[in-house]
């Protein structure tokens, strides 16, 4: 596959870069398949022990692409012919399924995050084994389809989150548990690097069952189906909403327009408080 989005560099340490900065690395369907092809290469490279997912520019990701003219016309494309029940079946392959399939890749992941982290951006950051972002980083979590929220942060504070929909600094996302460590932005990837180095003369055997044995924790106690549960509920057509024009499968993506529009007012009223602490 030729990449359009990303960025694919293989290796011992494989690098997997979204590479649309000019919109701050919004996840059209383009990118996330690619995504998904990229991951299965470093998977199936014997030399590779580690994947590292990143963003070029000044985002790690803004989120769902929406309205772009790629997307759009990629989402028509591949919608196309499909009934309804098949086009709402391809929703969930590209924004739950293929998420979870991420999560349980057979090699560890990190997911390096740097300013906006917005909800399918906190999705892709999530599917991974762990985060490091640095101080700069801003994050919001996603409330559907790859639904890990509560998981993610405990259920009382993904509830705060989501009502009020605002941001987490850096460090209020490791102090609940999403982010695993932070670091100024200049040294991130510096020590991202160090550490997946230190992981890669662990060794895949040692590290492949180390996560399967985590993973099947988790999942014995629903993960995957919460995950799927919520996935399947989200991706239905809310009534309240005019149906999308000329796109079969089109999601409602007014909802998240909203919510966007929300955080950022939310973001420049407490902006005083998100400096300090920065």
């Amino acid at each position: 596959m030729e990449y359009i989005t990303i960025k694919y560099e293989p290796g011992p340490i494989a690098r997997v870069k979204l590479n649309r900065p000019e919109k701050l690395n919004a996840q059209s369907w383009t990118m996330l398949l690619e995504m998904g092809d990229a991951f299965n290469k470093a998977v199936a490279d014997p030399e590779c022990g580690v994947i590292i997912l990143s963003g070029e520019g000044r985002a790690f990701s803004s989120g769902h692409d929406l309205d772009s003219t790629d997307q759009l016309e990629d989402r028509k494309k591949r919608a196309a012919g499909l009934s309804g029940f098949a086009s709402t079946g391809l929703s969930r392959d590209i924004y739950v399924d293929m998420h979870l399939r991420w999560r349980d890749l057979p090699k560890p992941t990190i997911a390096m995050v740097h300013g906006y982290c917005i909800f399918g951006g906190w999705m892709i950051a999530s599917a991974m084994d762990f985060i490091f972002a640095s101080e700069d980083a801003l994050l919001i979590p996603t409330y559907g389809d790859y639904m890990t929220t509560s998981w993610d942060i405990g259920a009382r504070k993904a509830k705060e989150i989501l009502y009020e929909n605002t941001f987490m600094t850096a460090q209020e996302a490791m102090k609940w548990g999403f982010v695993n460590r932070v670091y100024p932005t200049a040294d991130l990837e510096k020590e991202t690097l160090k550490y997946a180095l230190r992981v890669v003369e662990t060794g895949q055997f040692y590290c492949r069952t180390v996560k399967f044995a985590i993973n099947q924790t988790l999942d014995m106690q629903g993960f995957s189906t919460s995950v799927r549960a919520v996935g399947e509920y989200f991706i239905r057509t809310d009534p309240t909403q005019p149906p999308a024009q000329g796109v079969p499968g089109a999601r409602p993506d007014s909802r998240f327009r909203g919510l966007s529009a929300r955080a950022m007012r939310n973001l420049r009223e407490d902006q005083g408080k998100f400096n300090s602490k920065k």
